[in-house]
């Protein structure tokens, strides 16, 4: 079986945020980068736990992005993928990644493709939804639990008010959460094996992105904390009513 996992790159949480070029264009100066947490801790790691228990599935990473994204797909491979494309093309519109992701998979013929639920960055979650659309496979989202038989894969989800069990037939395109693998961490074992294994740098299909940014802003700056004396009932109440707009 051959699976494929969706892997992004995306800035650490704890990175400061700054835009440049009349808030136009994100600064990357001083940022660290990671692998997006929902691929690496969920889809990827889930894909891993298949393959412990099969060796006969075979683990392949996409990534759409230029050369600096290579150190990120290198952490991916030391944590269990076998071999890692990378297509060669900055673009942060989802149908553009996705149909460059999709496109790969039609070459592939993978039987299963798995990502994380949404990227930390731009929390889209559309990803998913737009593979399985372009390479006509059915799509499961929000993967709690991921369980395969033979070429059945049993999905638990989160719904509102509860949860939802599917079952549906390979090739399929599942986006993972918390709850279908726990994170791991790369040995030294897989950290040197990685520097070997296969990185295949592709040309972007043809692909007209569908948006672009027109600029980023920052939130508001969070307003001083107003401490009222516990006799002071009054002046609570016309903070709350008159600032706070809460009543």
């Amino acid at each position: 079986m051959k699976i494929l996992v969706c892997v992004s790159k995306t800035p650490d949480t704890t990175s400061k945020i700054a835009f440049t070029n009349g808030n136009t264009k994100f600064d990357e100066a001083g940022v660290q980068w990671i692998i997006n947490p929902y691929d690496e801790w969920y889809a990827l790691v889930r894909a891993i736990e298949l393959k412990e228990k099969d060796a006969a599935v075979t683990i392949h990473l996409v990534t759409v992005g230029l050369a600096d994204c290579d150190p990120i797909i290198r952490k991916a491979l030391a944590l269990g993928g076998d071999e890692a494309i990378r297509v060669n093309a900055d673009n942060s519109d989802s149908f553009y990644i996705a149909a460059q992701i999709a496109d790969v998979a039609r070459q592939g013929a993978y039987d299963l493709i798995l990502t994380g639920k949404e990227t930390i960055d731009y929390n889209g979650s559309s990803i998913g939804g737009m593979v399985a659309e372009l390479v006509d496979a059915p799509y499961l989202s929000l993967a709690t639990l991921f369980e395969l038989n033979g070429t059945t894969a049993t999905i638990t989800r989160e719904i509102e008010g509860g949860e939802e069990v599917a079952e549906v037939s390979l090739p399929v395109v599942v986006s993972c959460q918390k709850g279908v693998a726990e994170q791991r961490i790369p040995n030294m074992r897989g950290i040197m094996a990685a520097r070997t294994k296969p990185l295949k740098v592709v040309e972007p299909a043809a692909i007209e992105a569908l948006t672009s940014i027109m600029s980023y802003e920052l939130p508001p700056a969070k307003a001083g904390v107003k401490l009222v004396s516990p006799d002071n009932v009054a002046e609570l109440v016309r903070l709350l009513h008159e600032e706070a707009k809460a009543i």
